[in-house]
């Protein structure tokens, strides 16, 4: 190592050599950092599995604008609307085609009585254009009477009913009082809000929500005709509909509302925020209290090489080269091990929890950062001294 990081920085590796003197406090140094790392990865990781979720069911949709009552949150966390407002989407310029949407929360009961929950989709099954190519070649199917396409991601759901669905089988169930039967399934997953989602008709819909009817769907989705500007047609429907109660967006500018609210308004996303702060805090402290402690252990040869002549730099160089050894040997551990839990965690909660390359590096840059940081404010008392006075 001390031959490696010779050759990197080109002189003697002063730091890594103060550092690997006391192994204890090496090891001791190098788990705080790690720790910290797996806090930040770990947050990150849940966070971007709530984000991921959020957007999720935007994948079944193909839709250029999305048309909603102005108390829902999310796609998902919506209110009604009118579906009057359909017809009068219908006669704005450049608006092709508008269905209703219907969203709800369905519980049933597995095989095995435990309960899930599964959000669930309704659609006017004659407009196929307004779902995504992979659940459109089974849309046509849900025309018959209480059928669904299933999740096959879904939390707790029996392998074996997937692989029955996978084969061209059928999988009957009850929900909410109503007989279901499954003949199609599709990738989404789980997320925070249920265990699963189905797709099915809009009057398949209504039978299992009676509670719910035609004329209040939860969002109206509208379609562009060729060649016009999603913007465009955005502004023309509000002007259209200033005191409709509504909101309009892009389906694009939708998904994006959707992150910011769950991120900065809904407590878990705030929690998982608080999380990443705390865990970068916590690796400031640790590293703070490594250095500092290094620095006034070694004032003596510190105090003689300021008397020589050497510069605040070289003391910085030396302290910035403790604090990236340390930052790279806590980094990697944190690394493994967080990989590990995104897999079992991912695993036992069906979450989509994923390490990407530009988490990793995002992560890092910051610990490399955040170690750099603190090596400088170890150094602050080094350079205000007087050589005299350090000896």
């Amino acid at each position: 190592m001390s031959r490696l990081l010779t050759y990197l920085f080109g002189r003697l590796p002063i730091g890594w050599l103060q550092l690997s003197h006391n192994k204890a406090r090496l090891v001791a140094a190098v788990s705080g950092v790690s720790f910290a790392t797996l806090l930040v990865f770990m947050q990150l990781g849940i966070m971007g599995a709530l984000n991921s979720s959020t957007v999720a069911p935007y994948g079944l949709l193909n839709a250029d604008i999305v048309i909603s009552s102005e108390e829902g949150n999310t796609l998902t966390d919506a209110g009604e609307i009118a579906r009057a407002r359909m017809f009068q989407a219908l006669g704005v310029p450049g608006v092709a085609d508008a269905t209703p949407f219907y969203i709800g929360n369905l519980p049933f009961m597995l095989d095995d009585g435990s309960t899930a929950s599964l959000l669930s989709f309704g659609f006017d099954v004659s407009q196929p254009e307004f779902v995504s190519p992979s659940i459109a070649a089974s849309f046509g199917r849900l025309t018959i009477e209480n059928t669904v396409i299933l999740d096959r991601d879904t939390r707790g759901m029996p392998t074996s009913v997937i692989d029955t669905l996978m084969a061209g089988g059928r999988y009957e169930f009850e929900a909410n009082g109503n007989t279901l039967v499954a003949v199609g399934t599709m990738n989404v997953g789980g997320g925070f809000l249920a265990d699963g989602m189905l797709a099915m008709s809009d009057q398949t819909f209504l039978r299992s929500f009676p509670a719910r009817t035609s004329s209040a769907p939860n969002h109206i989705l509208l379609n562009v005709d060729d060649g016009v500007s999603v913007d465009t047609v955005v502004e023309r429907l509000r002007d259209a509909l200033p005191s409709a109660n509504v909101k309009v967006l892009a389906a694009d500018a939708s998904a994006q509302a959707d992150l910011d609210f769950m991120s900065s308004e809904r407590p878990t996303g705030i929690i998982f925020g608080f999380g990443v702060f705390m865990g970068i805090l916590v690796g400031l402290v640790i590293v703070y209290q490594v250095l500092s402690t290094d620095v006034a252990d070694h004032l003596g040869e510190y105090a003689t090489f300021k008397a020589m002549g050497y510069g605040q730099p070289f003391f910085l160089g030396i302290v910035f080269e403790e604090a990236i050894v340390l930052a790279v040997f806590g980094f990697i551990p944190g690394l493994i091990v967080s990989i590990g839990l995104y897999a079992g965690l991912r695993a036992v909660t069906g979450l989509p929890v994923e390490m990407d390359a530009s988490r990793a590096i995002l992560v890092f840059l910051g610990t490399l950062t955040a170690c750099t940081i603190s090596g400088a404010i170890a150094t602050r008392r080094l350079a205000a001294a007087d050589p005299a006075d350090l000896f």
